[in-house]
């Protein structure tokens, strides 16, 4: 597994990574980085077809890890909640054999984790994959 943290728009990135982010069960992506994912992706529809509401959750839509680490938009996510999406998001990754993945700082932005402890659990989640994960910010 490696690790790169790197400044860029994560939408321009090569079309070998699948894209994740961070999302609420109640699948409102009204704010942050989520909007421009639910415009890019046509995600709103989608996630309310194949989701259940369930969190913490991955689920796997139109190409996009779709981590859902909180219960409503205004909540904010639990280091646990996020590992547990992540250990899920892994599991898709392995299945589909994606071995490319590119982020923001997931649970960062809006949801105000703390980056040095998400980057650590990012790294004990995947330590044993052969998996790249990119981090892009601006």
């Amino acid at each position: 597994m490696t690790l790169t943290e790197r400044k860029c728009n994560l939408f321009t990135v090569n079309k070998a990574y699948t894209l994740a982010h961070c999302i609420s069960s109640d699948y409102s992506l009204g704010a942050g980085i989520a909007v421009e994912f639910k415009k890019r992706y046509h995600l709103s529809e989608k996630l309310k077809e194949v989701g259940t509401g369930a969190c913490p959750a991955c689920i796997y839509v139109n190409g996009v890890f779709n981590l859902v680490t909180k219960k409503k938009y205004w909540g904010k996510p639990t280091y646990e909640n996020l590992k547990k999406s992540l250990e899920m998001m892994k599991s898709f990754a392995i299945k589909y054999e994606i071995n490319a993945i590119a982020m923001p700082k997931i649970g960062c932005g809006l949801d105000r984790l703390q980056w040095p402890k998400v980057r650590e659990i990012i790294s004990e989640v995947f330590q044993d994959t052969d998996c790249e994960i990119l981090v892009c910010s601006l």
